[in-house]
């Protein structure tokens, strides 16, 4: 599992590694069944926390992502990948209508807005 860690990024290491192990859930990257790092070794390779991984694999968990088995590890939970985007779609449409009611009470015009857009979904 290909993993990047930025120092840089305003999003927290455990958010990082949630992120981009859905983004392999639901990309078909990684399927149904199928094992994840323990928490130890992906901290080792990670050369994070065990502490910071265990908070990654809890959220995963928690939005039913993965499930964890005791004494045999963390593996991608069985799902409906169309709830799951449409959740996703969701979360998308409320932080985007709230970047439009903020672009709306400061003046900023809807060029403006799209070209922002545009500028960060293609990571300019």
């Amino acid at each position: 599992m290909n993993i990047v860690i930025s120092n840089s990024s305003d999003k927290p290491i455990y958010e990082q590694i949630s992120n981009q192990i859905k983004k392999m859930i639901i990309s078909g990257e990684l399927s149904t069944g199928e094992a994840l790092p323990s928490m130890r070794f992906l901290a080792k390779e990670l050369r994070i926390s065990v502490i910071t991984t265990k908070r990654a694999y809890s959220d995963l968990e928690r939005d039913g992502f993965i499930e964890t088995v005791t004494g045999k590890g963390s593996f991608v939970a069985s799902q409906n990948l169309s709830f799951i985007r449409e959740e996703q779609l969701r979360l998308t449409e409320d932080l985007l209508q709230k970047a439009v009611d903020i672009a709306k009470s400061s003046d900023i015009s809807w060029d403006e807005l799209i070209e922002l857009l545009e500028l960060l979904y293609k990571g300019e």
